[in-house]
């Protein structure tokens, strides 16, 4: 039987002022405490050409910066992953077995990453969109953003990329670009020339960016605005949809905002769970959202949906440890019916394998620390077990 715990869950967790700007790395990345404390981490250092800040969205070519594999492979088997990784500015390929197997540097602070159909991944960082060859290991390019989002820095609010898909033709990526103190953009780029050739305004801190499987409309959920921003990719006319199945009180202090979505296959609604509560349905075209219950009762971060629209969504940890659950992964049916896996530590964001058997969940979460790795769920059995890949590793995807 699932039910709503608190229907006062906002004012508990609310936090004020000054307080509120302390605590805010629970519901964001790569906070700057969190770099510092861990010795595995290091520096983060800007890589290849500095981020430019102008109109012209030129490409900046660059040479091979990868780190090479230990044989003379020079091929990437499937079922390999790449991950993002946060604290070292590079994509790192993990063997599901093994461990990470070699990294390529793609610019500052990587945050998303998606892969296309040629075999490229396109990975949104501080300074601009990386184009990775996975099969020959290497960085192509590296796209700067139009937006003017300040220097290329790490930490949690820092500028840059944050939610990046691909259109399904694979001729358009879109990118979710954060201006730190105000509303972001929504960045579109040819990949056929490597240009950015438009700009859409959207909210505050774009987490993440999902596309409709028709290609038609583009989705950016902004995190600090508690709202989807619904873009057409014919005009490029975005339309602001609230989000806040918490209510908006607290505005940047409160802990109940929307993370990330996932398109459900059989309907193209989008699905945002929040806290392990609350599963809010939200209809794009006509803004309405409805409100199905979840049993993790945890705070929720990553999504993944598969083809026949089962639900996966990483549970950070809780935010009242006297109340709430630990981290976990919730895998919910199209019925509702949820199976809940605990985790060990915090985790971030989640990819399936494809044969829909086993998920991993990246460790790169920051609020209560982080670690350099990722966990390997069996669907089936529930097992689980713990592999090193990269540094802080937050976007994933399967190979």
């Amino acid at each position: 039987m699932t039910k709503f715990r608190r229907a006062s869950r906002s004012a508990r967790v609310l936090v004020p002022g000054a307080v509120a700007v302390a605590l805010l790395a629970g519901c964001a990345q790569g906070s700057g405490a969190a770099e510092s404390a861990s010795p595995a981490t290091g520096t983060s250092t800007v890589t290849g050409t500095p981020r430019s800040t102008g109109a012209s969205g030129a490409v900046t070519p660059v040479p091979s910066a990868s780190v090479p594999l230990p044989d003379s492979s020079a091929s990437t088997a499937p079922g390999t992953l790449l991950v993002t990784d946060f604290g070292s500015d590079t994509v790192t390929f993990v063997d599901p077995e093994l461990g990470a197997t070699g990294s390529v540097k793609v610019g500052t602070a990587p945050y998303g990453l998606v892969l296309g159909a040629d075999g490229r991944a396109w990975v949104a960082t501080a300074e601009g969109v990386a184009v990775v060859d996975t099969e020959r290991r290497e960085r192509l390019a590296l796209v700067p953003y139009r937006t003017d989002s300040g220097p290329a820095t790490t930490g949690e609010y820092r500028g840059g990329g944050m939610g990046i898909a691909l259109a399904p033709d694979g001729r358009r990526v879109y990118v979710g670009v954060n201006v730190p103190g105000g509303n972001g953009t929504l960045e579109v780029l040819d990949t056929t020339s490597l240009r950015f050739t438009d700009t859409v305004p959207v909210g505050r801190r774009p987490f993440d960016v999902d596309v409709s499987r028709d290609g038609a409309e583009v989705y950016v959920t902004n995190h600090d605005s508690f709202d989807v921003t619904v873009v057409a990719a014919g005009s490029l006319s975005p339309r602001r949809v609230e989000v806040a199945p918490y209510g908006t009180e607290g505005g940047l202090g409160s802990w109940l905002k929307p993370h990330y979505a996932a398109v459900r296959p059989s309907d193209g609604k989008l699905l945002l769970p929040f806290e392990g509560e609350r599963l809010a349905v939200v209809d794009p075209r006509t803004g309405r959202t409805t409100i199905e219950p979840m049993t993790a009762d945890t705070h929720q971060h990553g999504t993944a949906v598969t083809a026949d629209g089962t639900l996966l969504t990483v549970g950070t940890g809780p935010i009242d440890p006297d109340v709430d659950e630990g981290p976990s992964l919730t895998v919910r049916q199209p019925d509702g019916t949820e199976r809940i896996y605990p985790l060990e530590g915090p985790h971030e964001s989640v990819a399936v394998s494809r044969d829909g058997r086993t998920a991993y969940v990246t460790g790169g979460f920051t609020r209560d620390g982080y670690w350099d790795g990722l966990t390997v769920v069996d669907l089936d059995s529930g097992d689980t077990r713990r592999l090193p890949a990269g540094s802080r590793p937050l976007g994933i995807v399967v190979l």
